[in-house]
């Protein structure tokens, strides 16, 4: 293989590849990463939004994913010696771990304190956006396996070519995430909370696989939530305008002020994201006396919703739990989506019906010593992570013993 940056060349023992490294997602056509598994709805393995040429083009356009905060476009382009497409990987060259939600600021410190320099970093990921998807892109007519596995090494080899400290690769699905541990990256865990629609009819027909005390409760929040004459609306597609982007931005900018200090996204990023994707967002807006209060913003794949920001101007109970997670899992049983992803952490959505599910990401790191030190870590956060999934999941709101939906019988309400 050869990479491509100005003159830099490096060998990993594949004459039929290049590898060329793209400072901007400007550097493909539209029409050419439309062509990578999991980027348009016409993909044959599903849709993921973020990983659309829309999405990271607008981060990237707005500012928001530049070199100025810390996000410098590397992004790995596998072609044929003649120039052809075959594969591609979202990547930057990064000089911290913010924005990121996988953790690695221990390691950074270690390394520093034993003399050694962490940043910069190659981050394979969307930025700012903790959701789980493709990784290693493969254009659609290739041989898909073969292909993965030239990316895997043509991120070793460009770490090495850098000289990087390492190259983490987050959110991954299960299929990279063998490849990658196949060539040598390690593995770590983390956990999310997913609701998964079991082909419910209403959100009344999920109600009846809780347990009595479980149903009461989530009834009795959604009502208190909308009680002080609070009503939702769902905008998505041309219902989007410029001033409800207006509305939202100001609940975000709230919300990120006071959680982390700075938000990572700036207003131009929703406007463009709306012109460019409208169809695939929906906002779900809380409205009180004649003016949005709170929202939320969700991107729609092809089987799932993904819940990402939130924000409000008003407080009231339950609101957030209402916004976030009830509305929600409403939207996926109409829309008939199989999954909500409703973002990091968050152990208050086990209550709401939301279920632990373990992440995975994959880590190549250059130094000996410390790719040794992060192994040892990673084998006991794993197990760890392992046992805190198995007690949550038998602490989750649902009858125990609960039949598949075919075999229940209607469940009378409370």
């Amino acid at each position: 293989m050869a990479m491509d940056q100005g003159d830099n060349e490096v060998e990993t023992g594949a004459a039929d590849y290049a590898v060329r490294v793209a400072t901007s997602i400007g550097a493909f056509t539209a029409e050419e990463w439309s062509r990578l598994h999991g980027t348009t709805r016409e993909s044959e393995n599903g849709y993921n939004p973020f990983l659309s040429f829309a999405f990271l083009s607008s981060l990237e356009e707005s500012g928001c994913a530049t070199p100025r905060n810390g996000w410098q476009g590397n992004h790995l382009r596998l072609e044929t010696t003649d120039g052809a497409l075959l594969g591609a990987v979202p990547c930057y060259l990064k000089s911290h771990s913010q924005g990121e939600y996988v953790f690695d600021h221990g390691w950074a410190d270690a390394f520093e304190r034993a003399g050694g320099q962490y940043y910069p970093k190659l981050q394979c990921s969307v930025p700012f956006t903790p959701v789980t998807g493709p990784r290693l892109l493969v254009e659609a007519r290739e041989n898909n396996d073969a292909i993965k596995a030239g990316l895997a090494a043509a991120l070793k080899a460009v770490t090495e070519k850098y000289g990087v400290s390492s190259a983490h690769l987050t959110f991954l699905q299960q299929d990279d995430l063998e490849v990658l541990r196949a060539a040598g990256f390690l593995h770590r865990t983390d956990q999310q909370f997913h609701f998964f629609n079991e082909g419910f009819s209403s959100y009344d027909d999920f109600l009846g696989t809780l347990a009595s005390r479980k149903r009461k409760a989530l009834k009795k929040e959604r009502r208190e939530a909308l009680s002080s004459d609070i009503s939702i609306e769902w905008l998505t597609g041309k219902d989007i305008t410029e001033r409800a982007w207006d509305d939202f931005y100001a609940f975000y900018m709230d919300t990120g002020g006071r959680k982390w200090g700075r938000p990572y996204l700036n207003r131009t990023f929703f406007s463009l994201v709306g012109e460019r994707m409208a169809d695939d967002i929906l906002l779900v807006m809380a409205k009180r006396n004649g003016r949005y209060i709170a929202g939320a913003i969700n991107f729609i794949g092809s089987d799932t919703l993904y819940g990402r920001n939130w924000g409000c101007i008003e407080d009231h109970p339950f609101l957030h739990f209402e916004v976030c997670y009830h509305q929600a899992i409403d939207f996926a049983i109409e829309r008939k989506l199989k999954v909500v992803e409703a973002g990091a952490q968050g152990e208050h959505k086990l209550a709401r019906g939301y279920r632990p599910v373990t992440t995975h990401s994959a880590h190549y790191i250059a130094h000996p010593g410390l790719r040794r030190a992060i192994a040892d870590y990673l084998e006991r956060e794993r197990r760890e992570v392992a046992m805190t999934s198995d007690y949550l999941e038998d602490h989750t709101p649902f009858r125990k013993g609960e039949l598949p939906l075919n075999e229940r019988a209607s469940s009378k309400t409370d």
